[in-house]
């Protein structure tokens, strides 16, 4: 290697990469108003489940990345190729492609409805009903996903995550919180009385299966061999600990704005009209812009986690611009922009994702660690005893939570 070379090597700077795709999933206004309820109700005593899922979600997606970049396939892929009794096999393919894709049609809907209420309160509440916002984003995600380029689509999450970011994080310093209530919240576990759903639910809005599947094949678009498994590494690292900090920033404004009051937050756009006794007339839009990035880079991300999923688990070719791949993610795009343009609320859909989601993490989880720990499959580059210990407890507190999902679901808590 010559001198220009190694310092190229040298002054290497970092730059956002595929992990830039999994913060712009996790991060929706599923998450956002999960994030305002557990801060409006319990302060900042929640805020150490936050930092438990930025951990749990790390250790999952560094595995997926190995996978996707040692033995260039997705997850889909492995999890078909693990299996040589046909039954089970099948068994695993309908699990996969139900819960996946079924599951994010039906949240695709609440990522349009979130990113159009972002620009509602943004533009204001009258200028144009919400239905055709709804349409406009759906549109403009149709033609992001058909151009076919990942790095265009790379690049554009990558300014929405830095939008989320600047929105979320300004807001949550403007404030002016309690630094010594946030570091407790953050390092003393507490469990008041009736967060347990609100746990679960930051858990779960962090921890996300379909971004395994969804990074496992991303990877393999940046990085070629265990050469990049550093930077691939770092990618997801920071990536991810951004992604936590939005999610921390929502949870410190709601819990300064609205913990020990009457004050009644029904959903994430309440949160913009209640700042503004903290922020004014400021307060609109950055909620406004903070719910339009996290609803459009959900509604891009969830539709193309599921082609890659169900292009895996089928076998079938994972290119972007191939008709079988287009077809998936305009089938789960097409079902969210109807059932948002013509106002229904697809009650049975969305019970069905929270099931399959429940269901899912677990198994995905404890089916990761299997592939992970494949030596004719991995090579040296299985997981060593750390990363299975780790992997193995958030797959158990993955159960755990998957369990009070279904639960919950039933009516029995």
């Amino acid at each position: 290697m010559d001198i220009k070379s190694q310092e190229r090597k040298k002054t290497k700077f970092f730059k956002f990469g595929p992990g830039a795709l999994v913060t712009a999933a996790f991060i929706g206004p599923g998450t956002i108003t999960t994030c305002s309820l557990a801060g409006a109700k319990f302060g900042y005593a929640l805020l150490w489940g936050m930092v438990f899922s930025i951990i749990a979600t790390i250790v999952l997606q560094d595995m997926s990345a190995r996978l996707g970049i040692i033995t260039r396939q997705g997850l889909g892929e492995a999890l078909r190729k693990q299996f040589s009794n046909p039954i089970t096999k099948i068994l695993t393919v309908i699990l996969v492609i139900s819960a996946i894709t079924i599951g994010n049609a039906a949240f695709e809907t609440g990522n349009i409805l979130g990113a159009s209420l972002g620009l509602e309160s943004l533009f204001g509440l009258n200028t144009i009903p919400i239905r055709y916002w709804a349409l406009i984003i759906g549109i403009a995600t149709f033609l992001i996903l058909f151009i076919g380029s990942y790095k265009l689509i790379e690049r554009i999450l990558i300014a929405l995550v830095i939008l989320m970011s600047l929105t979320f994080i300004t807001t949550a310093l403007i404030i002016s919180p309690q630094i010594s209530g946030i570091l407790k919240g953050m390092f003393i576990p507490t469990i008041p009385n009736g967060s347990i759903l609100a746990l679960v639910g930051l858990i779960g809005t962090t921890v996300v299966p379909y971004n395994l599947f969804l990074h496992a094949s991303a990877v393999q678009e940046r990085w070629k061999g265990s050469a990049d498994l550093p930077e691939a590494r770092l990618d997801i690292s920071v990536s991810v600990i951004l992604g936590g900090l939005i999610s921390m920033a929502v949870i410190i404004t709601s819990a300064v704005a609205f913990f020990g009051t009457n004050n009644i937050l029904s959903n994430a756009s309440d949160l913009g009209m209640q700042l503004e006794p903290l922020l004014g007339k400021w307060a609109r839009y950055c909620v406004g812009f903070g719910l339009f990035a996290a609803g459009i880079s959900s509604a891009i991300t969830a539709p193309l986690a599921a082609a890659y999923a169900t292009m895996g688990i089928l076998g079938w070719e994972k290119n972007i611009k191939s008709w079988k791949f287009r077809m998936v993610w305009i089938f789960i795009l097409s079902v969210g922009i109807i059932f948002s343009v013509i106002g229904l609320k697809p009650i049975e859909a969305i019970v069905f994702a929270q099931v399959t989601n429940g269901i899912l993490l677990p198994i995905i989880a404890f089916y990761l660690l299997w592939v992970m720990n494949n030596k004719r499959l991995m090579g040296e580059n299985i997981n060593s005893i750390r990363s299975n210990i780790l992997g193995v407890l958030v797959a158990l507190v993955a159960l755990g939570l998957g369990l009070l999902s279904l639960l919950k679901v039933f009516g029995l808590t």
